[in-house]
């Protein structure tokens, strides 16, 4: 007799929003549910320095960005929560304050944790790819380094890598820049 594997149902959206809470993060990913591990306090650090980076470029330039947890819906089946996510003043009107932004952002930033590291740099990076996110920002609190990735000709290309006292000049925030420290200055 033939062995039959039951196929797993790919879950929605929909479906996620019907769960209960139990306290944790979910991301989707074609429909298969990842579960988010809660970040350690420099992960946390990191995102509001970088969170207050682009609350500067708004000051000056307009623009929105929304950190962690919050759902960016790039399809049905494609949900996830990124650390940081931020879209220029041109884009602004995307935005509905009641409902799930549904959506890609301009730039979206992932602050590397040992658990999702390898994640972040594959599936997660294919995804932002798939969905044409302009910019790809990665930030390592562990070596201090940001990685700045544009959307090129399908895919992404790294187009800086800045460490220490180095200054970072995004291309898509043209003419902002900072220095990178100010992403991992501890309180």
């Amino acid at each position: 007799m033939p062995i039959v594997n039951a196929a797993q149902r790919r879950m929605s959206f929909t479906d996620l929003q019907h769960t209960p809470d139990d306290g944790r993060r979910y991301e989707l990913y074609d429909g298969e549910l990842r579960v988010i591990p809660s970040p350690i306090p420099k992960h946390q650090v990191v995102v509001e320095n970088i969170r207050g980076l682009f609350r500067q470029y708004s000051e000056a330039h307009g623009g929105i960005g929304f950190i962690s947890p919050i759902d960016i819906v790039f399809s049905e089946y494609d949900v996830v929560q990124p650390d940081v996510v931020f879209f220029l003043q041109s884009r602004r009107n995307l935005i509905d304050f009641n409902v799930a932004i549904r959506h890609r952002p301009d730039i979206v930033v992932e602050v590397l944790s040992p658990s999702t590291s390898g994640h972040d740099r594959t599936k997660k990076m294919q995804m932002f790819a798939r969905f044409k996110v302009p910019e790809y920002w990665i930030a390592d609190p562990g070596l201090g380094c940001l990685e700045v990735h544009a959307f090129e000709r399908g895919g992404y290309r790294e187009r800086q890598s800045a460490s220490g006292e180095e200054t970072v000049a995004p291309p898509i925030l043209a003419p902002f820049t900072f220095n990178v420290s100010q992403a991992f200055r501890l309180p």
